[in-house]
């Protein structure tokens, strides 16, 4: 698996879920449970991974959608 993204914004997570997903691309959400040891106030950033083999559709369907990723390669 591979990090798609990393975002502390929760809209910007279910967005990209949505469009992932609506190419049928599996994407994963990883440190969803942080919240439970941070008391729920949103400093540790969830991590968005999918497959290595999906990884450049995925962030093809990111990029032509504006979704903030932090990878610009």
């Amino acid at each position: 698996m591979k990090e798609l993204l990393r975002s502390t914004d929760p809209t910007v997570l279910a967005f990209a879920s949505a469009l992932l997903e609506g190419e049928d691309i599996d994407c994963f959400q990883m440190d969803v449970n942080m919240s439970v040891l941070e008391g729920g106030i949103g400093i540790f950033p969830r991590r968005m991974m999918v497959r290595a083999d999906d990884y450049d559709a995925a962030m093809r369907v990111l990029r032509d959608n504006d979704v903030p990723t932090g990878k610009y390669a």
